[in-house]
Formats: C-alpha cells, sequence, structure tokens
C-alpha cells in the first residue's frame, strides 16, 4: 500500500485567517483510519492551533510541503505558496468568475494543480456536505444580542473574538436580558439558519408561528423562523409556488414588511439569489411602523436584498449604524439608527471551534471519497481544474475566465 502524504498548509490570505481544515486531534484520527497515510503541518505563527499542539502528538511540522501529494488549506492559497502538480483543497472563490481570483485560477491552471473545491463538494441530493454556515450561523446570532444589548443599554456581552471558545459565549449569554415584549424575526434554514437556532435554544425566547406574531400579543420574548414562501408573493395576487418563485423570481415582491413592523431584531440567514426580489426595503425601514434596532444581516449581500447593508463590517468593529431616511451610514447609537452586524467572516471569531466542527465533516463527508473510490462522484463534482493544466467538464464554462 503506497504512502498518501497530506499537508496542511499555513493560510496566507490577508487579512489573516486563523482556521485550519484539520485540528491536532483529527490529524491523528485520520491517520488511525487510513494506516497509509501521513499528515505534515507547515508552521505558522498564527493558526487557532499551535504548533507545538501538533508536534506534541506526533504530528510532523516543517516548512516544507513539497513531498505532499494532497494539500488541504480553507482561504484561498497565495499565487506564489502554490507548488506545481499537487492536488489542493481550499475555497477558492473562482466558480462565479470572481474577478478578484482570476489570477488565481490562472496560476493554478499553469502549474498543473487539480483544485477541489470545498464549495461544490455534494452528496446525491445535490446538497453541500462541507462548509461552515453553522458556525456563521452560531457566531452572527450572538453578534445579534451583543449588538441589542449595545443598542438599547440593557446588558454587554463579550465579544464573539474575545472569548476563548464557544463554552464561554454561551456563558456569555446568560447575562442577556429582554423585555417582554421582545419580538426578533429570522430568515433562511440550511447551515446558516440551524446554527442560528442553536444558540436562540440557549435564550429566554419562545418560537410562535408567523400568523401568531402579527396577529397576537405576547407577555414574554418570542421569535418566528420564516421560509421563502412566508415573506414573499405573487405580485398579482399574493399566491406563492415554489418551482414558480425560483424559475421566475421577477413575478414576485417582498411582504416582509409586516415582520419589520413587529419586530426589534431581525437576522437574515437566508441564500438569495440577485434574480429575486428586494427582501427588506428602504421603504420599509423609513415606514413609521417600522420597530427594528437591529439587523444581524449573517448573508452579508452588500447593497443586496437587506437595505441596511451598506457595506459588510469587520471583527472588532463589527456593528455600524444606518439611518433609512438617508440611507447611509451613522453612528449606531443615535436614536434614528438601525444598529447592522454585517461581518462576512463570522466563524473566523472562534476558530478552534468552528476548525473542529469543519475537520469533522470533512472526515465524515469527503476523505473516503478522496482517498477511495469517489462511488458518488462527489469529488469529480467539485474539482474545478485537473493536473493536465485544464477545466473539468462541469467547469469548462470558466475558460475564459482561465485562459484569458
Amino acid at each position: 500500500m503506497s504512502i498518501i502524504n497530506i499537508g496542511i498548509i499555513r493560510e496566507g490570505k490577508i487579512p489573516p485567517d486563523f482556521r485550519v481544515p484539520l485540528n491536532p486531534a483529527q490529524c491523528i484520527k485520520l491517520q488511525q483510519q487510513f494506516a497509509n497515510v501521513r499528515i505534515t503541518v507547515q508552521r505558522s505563527p498564527i493558526r487557532c492551533f499551535a504548533d507545538h499542539q501538533y508536534a506534541e502528538l506526533g504530528i510532523c511540522v516543517q516548512e516544507d510541503l513539497s513531498h505532499c501529494d494532497i494539500i488541504l488549506g480553507v482561504k484561498e492559497v497565495p499565487k506564489e505558496a502554490l507548488i506545481a502538480n499537487k492536488t489542493y483543497l481550499f475555497f477558492s472563490h473562482t466558480i462565479k468568475k470572481q474577478s478578484y481570483n482570476q489570477a488565481l485560477l490562472q496560476e493554478i491552471v499553469r502549474k498543473k494543480i487539480r483544485l477541489i473545491d470545498y464549495e461544490v463538494l455534494k452528496n446525491t441530493h445535490n446538497k453541500r456536505v462541507i462548509g461552515f454556515g453553522r458556525y456563521a450561523g452560531i457566531v452572527g446570532t450572538y453578534n445579534a444580542f451583543l449588538a441589542y444589548g449595545l443598542k438599547t443599554g440593557l446588558y454587554a456581552l463579550k465579544a464573539a473574538h474575545l472569548c476563548s471558545d464557544r463554552t464561554e459565549v454561551e456563558k456569555e449569554l446568560k447575562k442577556v436580558i429582554l423585555p417582554k415584549n421582545f419580538r426578533a424575526t429570522l430568515t433562511g434554514f440550511g447551515r446558516v439558519g440551524n446554527g442560528a437556532r442553536e444558540i436562540l435554544a440557549l435564550l429566554p425566547i419562545k418560537e410562535v408561528s408567523d400568523e401568531a406574531y402579527i396577529n397576537q400579543t405576547f407577555e414574554e420574548p418570542v421569535f418566528t423562523h420564516l421560509d421563502t414562501h412566508q415573506y414573499f408573493e405573487r405580485s398579482k395576487d399574493g399566491g406563492f409556488d415554489k418551482s414558480e418563485f425560483y424559475a421566475k423570481p421577477d413575478l414576485y415582491k417582498s411582504k416582509f414588511g409586516q415582520f419589520a413592523h413587529n419586530s426589534e431584531l431581525y437576522i437574515p440567514c437566508h441564500y438569495w439569489s440577485a434574480k429575486s426580489p428586494k427582501i427588506l426595503t428602504q421603504a420599509m425601514l423609513k415606514s413609521p411602523k417600522c420597530k427594528l434596532k437591529v439587523v444581524a444581516d449573517i448573508s452579508c449581500d452588500v447593497k443586496g436584498p437587506i437595505a441596511c447593508t451598506i457595506r459588510s463590517s469587520k471583527i472588532g468593529a463589527s456593528i455600524y449604524g444606518y439611518n433609512p431616511m438617508t440611507d447611509g451610514e451613522v453612528d449606531f447609537m443615535q436614536d434614528n439608527a438601525i444598529a447592522v452586524m454585517a461581518v462576512d467572516n463570522l466563524p473566523c471569531e472562534l476558530p478552534k471551534d468552528a476548525s473542529s466542527d469543519f475537520g469533522a465533516e470533512l472526515i465524515k463527508h469527503v476523505i473516503d471519497n478522496l482517498l477511495g473510490p469517489d462511488t458518488e462522484n462527489m469529488i469529480y463534482g467539485a474539482t474545478i481544474t485537473t493536473k493536465d493544466g485544464k477545466l473539468n467538464s462541469p467547469y469548462e464554462y470558466l475558460s475564459n475566465y482561465a485562459f484569458k
């Protein structure tokens, strides 16, 4: 049985990313599961799991990964760090022809690298099998209540990135004090929305239906979790047909205003297409009926479906204010301002927990297909480029982008 050398690269993207694809214990687990696998970790001064934590478990830690067959990362690998004729797995952000990574894909082709993109690893039901969405939901929802505490002055939470791990985050949540008439709306399911629900489950807040949310009064904090048909409607008659909506979204409009009129906090976790209608419009936000104090936009589509998300924010400065009357940015503590949280790399605030969660999914869903028979065509479907310097068949639409 031939040895397969797997390398874990030092993250080199700026701003720095502290996450890893496998934590030290997961490296040992992988080597135990596959007797022919040897893992080498490239030295890093910033990784959330320090070099010595790998070395103490017997994992090789060194600078050179040139002997590795497969190299794992998280974010885009700097062009100059790419090693020719290898197989790489990372989030490349190239499948939508992102202009800022065009040169990266061109270099990958030139160096005859086989690129497997985590973003398009899918099962036989065409569902993604790996990602950081769960921790985006977890951290984003924590930040939502951090922002609400700051905006209202009711309590103060420690920033997530200053917490050592999720356990400390959960301890902080015990400080949350919500008024009895508090109401929050959540949109979107999947990994992100379900991650958000993990935080909501730790808070003194009851889930109610959309109809009850709009039509009833409550003497306790409540939230409602909306699916697409609950905040979009057909323009001509108010109906909704899921197949029609995804095929012809221009026939639909948002009816989210009724939730903006009844919510202090909104947490968007949805997937949104640029062809779809806006969800929370400036007109809704300008309405005197709007009660929103905080919008924690985990989806973070800048200048997209959520009118107050006019820019992304950064870890350490996660909140800015939005004035609906001027459609501009202000101090979020101003009386007429909506506090907006729109961090676009939320899992980086809890890098150890997010990395461990990601590594567990990588081992559970991907490694068998990567190292053994690709029985589900999972690896094939996520292979962007091949070692002969070509685009894989499903990605030939990138030709002008990759070879220009």
